[in-house]
């Protein structure tokens, strides 16, 4: 039994997307779920990759991925790595895979020079917070996330709420 992690290919967007809709039932979030095969191409393999994917292999079949990109902290002057999804398949949780995908970007944090590697997790999810613990993670308690979208973006373009 062998674990492989690469980067994200072209003609992948397919199994991104399914990844993502498998996370996305387990969050209970599919309603939230508007990307398509085309956005998550052009989105990873377009003229200017905003986001990067690195694949888990367990024997060849593909079984997670951690989806990611770029920050910069002010605070520090220098960049950061913020894992915006990080799936593993129920049937090969428990082999250290989801642990290798972030050993594996801690890896490039410190390869880098980064000096943040961050990202969220929901709060009734509590083996994923135990989880995210174990691996030296600490929940930054006092920050509270802010998001504008749809309408309230609109609005927010216009002329201000």
């Amino acid at each position: 039994m062998t674990l492989t992690i690469r980067p994200a290919r072209p003609g992948d967007a397919a199994l991104i997307l399914r990844l993502v809709h498998e996370l996305a039932e387990y969050e209970k979030l599919t309603h939230e779920v508007l990307a398509t095969e085309e956005l998550i191409d052009a989105a990873l393999f377009g003229p200017s990759p905003r986001v990067f994917c690195e694949i888990s292999e367990w024997d060849g079949e593909p079984v997670g991925q951690a989806l990611w990109y770029y920050t910069f902290s002010t605070f520090t002057g220098r960049g950061g790595l913020y894992l915006e999804d990080l799936y593993v398949r129920p049937e090969a949780r428990g082999k250290g895979i989801g642990k290798a995908l972030l050993i594996h970007l801690a890896r490039r944090c410190v390869d880098e020079n980064l000096t943040r590697f961050e990202w969220s997790v929901l709060d009734w999810n509590t083996p994923s917070i135990e989880f995210y613990k174990s691996q030296g993670a600490v929940m930054t308690d006092g920050w509270t996330g802010c998001r504008v979208s749809g309408e309230a973006l609109n609005r927010l373009a216009e002329k201000g709420a």
